[in-house]
């Protein structure tokens, strides 16, 4: 082909609906240099386009919109910071492009850094599972066995298995009224050599 002809590359991840007027929470990474969304809700053969309406490289969160005409059903909040080591947790999304895939595990730990994958060690506290998370279930939600979210399912170890990590929900719903009201999350700094 022409090498000057636009190449298109299609990603897809997963997220889900925080708010019955469309808002949906995901990861960055999933909506990061996209020129078009489109969403595709479980039980719904339609596709509806999607706004970002903020993201936050550094929690790897982002916050999109869809317009529907009746209001739709929404994923209740948990607290992530009552969970416990040995908690049941399902993680919910579209892995390797399995649609609305279920896997079971328990949390392994709590208040996990990520330096090879983070944006900004400061600010890493990953809730690690041993659910399957696999490619595609970024930005799915990690729920508890109440049906609550109670983290953002954000990244796999590319060397073990069983080995996945979620933001968790409370540094989530901080971040989403920042995303919601300013796009962005603004953030305080000390100036001090």
């Amino acid at each position: 082909g022409d090498p000057d002809e636009p190449r298109f590359e299609y990603s897809g991840g997963s997220g889900f609906l925080i708010s019955d007027d469309g808002y949906i929470l995901t990861n960055y990474h999933v909506v990061e240099d996209a020129s078009r969304i489109r969403v595709r809700l479980s039980g719904d053969r339609r596709e509806y386009p999607a706004d970002v309406i903020g993201s936050d490289p550094s929690t790897d969160l982002a916050l999109i919109k869809i317009k529907s005409d009746s209001r739709l059903p929404t994923l209740p909040l948990g607290d992530s910071d009552a969970i416990k080591v040995g908690d049941w947790v399902l993680a919910v999304g579209n892995p390797l492009t399995y649609d609305h895939t279920v896997t079971v595990g328990v949390v392994s730990a709590k208040g996990r850094k990520l330096t090879d994958l983070s944006r900004d060690f400061s600010l890493d506290n990953f809730i690690q599972t041993d659910a399957a998370i696999n490619f595609g279930n970024s930005g799915g939600p990690l729920v508890n066995v109440a049906g609550e979210a109670i983290g953002v399912n954000t990244a796999i170890s590319s060397v073990g298995q069983g080995i996945g990590f979620a933001v968790p929900i409370n540094v989530a719903r901080e971040i989403m009224g920042q995303l919601k009201s300013k796009g962005r999350v603004s953030r305080g700094y000390l100036g001090i050599d």
